[in-house]
């Protein structure tokens, strides 16, 4: 392991011989940091923290610390973090509280850009952007391959599906629908499918038309939820990401935005 003189490191942190820490970090007693993990200068790693392989934080970084919740009194839970993520300058992210199952959790090939905060609880997947200072209170799941615009501000126990992909400046308190593209201003305006970063992702033709389809039955039509998955289903459509779409909103509990 190369570490630079001035970094403190706990004896009991477990960091593989790979790992390199750079100036004035501060890595706590039960830290986990797996193979080519790239520490960098200023960074504070606390808690029981665990951290995959091929990470790369940067500067001022702070991680695993308590969490901004009164109901928090020194339970001993967790933040995972899987490999291959890329945590911007200034990025927080905060332990759990006992709610839940005590961890906030992070997959892999996640981009978090400068001043992103991630609150205690929340669950991420895997192939996420969240650009410059966005914010996610308790509990929030983002699913896999979305993308959060910068400074947008997500409410606690709010979901982002999957391939969606969210504006600047968006202040959201109902979940977002899988695959669709979402404007900025409240209340919050669905355009429709998010075509362009599906495309990238590899979705077929016929899958992007049915999914236009479906969201412009769900946002277009006047038809109330109800009636639009009513609809939905009455058309037949044979699309594995149509089935995803409609499963994610009637599992909502916050109600999706439209």
């Amino acid at each position: 392991m190369k570490a630079h003189p001035t970094a403190i490191i706990h004896p009991n942190a477990h960091l593989a011989c790979s790992v390199t820490v750079g100036p004035y970090s501060l890595i706590g007693e039960n830290v986990e940091l797996g193979e080519d993990c790239e520490v960098m200068s200023h960074c504070v790693l606390e808690g029981n923290t665990r951290f995959g392989k091929g990470n790369r934080i940067f500067p001022w970084a702070a991680i695993g610390l308590v969490p901004q919740d009164l109901k928090y009194h020194g339970e001993p839970t967790r933040v995972e973090i899987g490999d291959d993520n890329t945590l911007r300058e200034f990025i927080t992210i905060h332990r759990a509280t006992e709610a839940g199952d005590g961890v906030t959790r992070i997959g892999s090939h996640n981009l978090l850009m400068a001043y992103v905060h991630i609150a205690h609880n929340c669950h991420l997947g895997s192939h996420i952007i969240m650009a410059n200072g966005a914010s996610l209170a308790g509990h929030v799941e983002i699913q896999d391959h979305a993308s959060v615009g910068a400074f947008c501000g997500i409410h606690q126990f709010c979901r982002i599906g999957a391939y969606s992909f969210l504006g600047s400046y968006s202040v959201v308190n109902q979940d977002i629908l899988p695959y669709s593209k979402t404007s900025a201003p409240r209340p919050l305006n669905v355009l429709g499918a998010n075509r362009l970063g599906l495309e990238r992702r590899g979705v077929s033709a016929d899958d992007l038309k049915e999914l236009e389809r479906a969201f412009r039955l769900l946002s277009r039509s006047k038809l109330n939820t109800t009636q639009a998955l009513e609809a939905i289903d009455a058309a037949g459509f044979k699309s594995d990401h149509v089935r995803v779409l409609v499963e994610f909103i009637r599992t909502s509990e916050r109600g999706v935005a439209k």
